[in-house]
């Protein structure tokens, strides 16, 4: 019998909890690991005692022709990342990995452009994760280090004060 990894065992965990997942266009699933152990887990949805876009039968985004990727403050849903990283003591998590499976919603595929959105990542960040491990397919996976997203972000800001009043 082969086992499977134990990226693929997260991962597999990751998926079961995005079927609790609320929105109409992509669901994801997080699940935050240390030691072995799971620390906290994460779906997207609507905050608690608001609506989901589920029951309302309508994204709030789509409604008014939001591109995906764009203008995430107008979404409903609060996202898998920040869920589990919200149930979790940071002490717990500080060199964690955060396992993420998104699947689109209305087909059922997986995603295989899955990936946290700037404001999730800063969050991972701030919570002291040290990798997010991102499914791709039913079996293969990425692998990020979270400093790699760190240093992403201080690629984009200029170091020269003159360069930012150029572009103003």
């Amino acid at each position: 019998m082969d086992r499977i990894s134990k990226e693929n065992y997260y991962l597999d965990i990751a998926q079961t909890v995005l079927e609790r997942a609320t929105c109409l266009r992509r669901v994801y699933g997080a699940i935050i690991v240390k030691n072995d152990e799971i620390i906290a887990t994460g779906y997207n949805g609507a905050p608690r005692g608001r609506a989901n876009c589920v029951d309302m039968g309508y994204c709030s985004r789509e409604a008014q022709k939001v591109p995906r990727g764009e203008r995430y403050e107008l979404c409903r849903s609060v996202h898998a990342e920040a869920n589990a990283i919200i149930s979790a003591a940071r002490r717990d998590m500080v060199g964690g990995t955060l396992y993420l499976v998104g699947r689109d919603a209305r087909t059922g595929e997986l995603l295989p452009d899955a990936t946290s959105c700037a404001m999730c990542r800063r969050q991972v960040i701030n919570a002291g994760l040290e990798r997010v491990v991102i499914r791709r397919t039913p079996t293969e996976y990425e692998v990020v280090n979270v400093e790699d997203w760190v240093n992403e972000d201080d690629l984009m800001v200029p170091r020269d004060p003159d360069a930012i009043l150029d572009q103003m």
